[in-house]
């Protein structure tokens, strides 16, 4: 199994079968307003363009997974590009709705904690709280996914979520071999983050069965923890090793 991290959260799972986009932010620089005005310098979103190579991983592209609506996960490039290529789609059925009045073919959604059958072995809908506190309910639902697939490595996507007991029991009771973790500790003018702090980011990594693989980071304005933050708060804790912090358009293999 190949994961090409291209931006942010966008990422594409290779397997010899199949070619997995999940949430395809795939707009050119400064195409999203700033998430922040006051908090943040106002900068305009994405931060950095999408890595020269990211046209010919999504070239291959045959199935697409979607986390949430929240345009850093979904832009309207992404909309194009699936529409464009007929891309199935598979999202929470709390989103089905929304998707297709956007002229996305969805083919599959998902309840949290009910697996279903996915291409070639199965998905699990795994509830994501998007921040601490009441922030968390203006941002709205948020799905992970558990993925197995036949003679592949099973992979935790988290997506925008803060450490919870439902990101707890995916770690070690579903003992995904690879976990995906949001890290940009992203935060809007007002409340808490929306996203893991250091110490919840150090708690998933620490309870993660497998390889970690960290994203979110370095492309938005309102995400201020920078690869280097979260390499030296790994390493200080003895976690750098079973940990990958990709650059943009790396190419990690399990």
């Amino acid at each position: 199994m190949k994961l090409h991290h291209l931006r942010n959260a966008t990422l594409v799972i290779e397997t010899e079968k199949h070619v997995i986009l999940v949430d395809p932010m795939l707009g050119k620089r400064k195409t999203i307003p700033p998430f922040t005005i006051f908090r943040y310098k106002p900068k305009r979103n994405p931060l950095v363009a999408l890595p020269k190579n990211s046209r010919d991983i999504l070239s291959r592209v045959t199935h697409c997974l979607i986390t949430h609506l929240h345009p850093d996960h979904i832009d309207k490039a992404g909309e194009v590009f699936l529409r464009r290529k007929s891309v199935p789609v598979i999202c929470s059925a709390k989103d089905e709705k929304a998707l297709v009045q956007r002229g996305l073919s969805v083919i599959q959604t998902l309840e949290y904690w009910e697996p279903q059958l996915f291409l070639d072995g199965k998905i699990t809908g795994v509830p994501a709280i998007h921040g601490y506190g009441f922030v968390a309910k203006l941002m709205g639902n948020v799905i992970g996914f558990h993925i197995e697939l036949a003679n592949e490595k099973s992979i935790y996507i988290s997506s925008d979520t803060i450490f919870t007991e439902h990101v707890e029991k995916v770690l070690t009771e579903l003992k995904p071999d690879i976990a995906i973790v949001a890290c940009g500790t992203a935060r809007l003018d007002f409340g808490q983050p929306l996203l893991m702090r250091m110490d919840d980011i150090l708690k998933f990594t620490k309870l993660a069965p497998g390889k970690v693989f960290a994203n979110h980071l370095e492309a938005l304005n309102h995400c201020p923890t920078t690869r280097l933050q979260l390499k030296n708060a790994l390493s200080d804790n003895g976690l750098l090793g079973k940990t990958v912090v990709p650059n943009d358009g790396e190419c990690v293999e399990y």
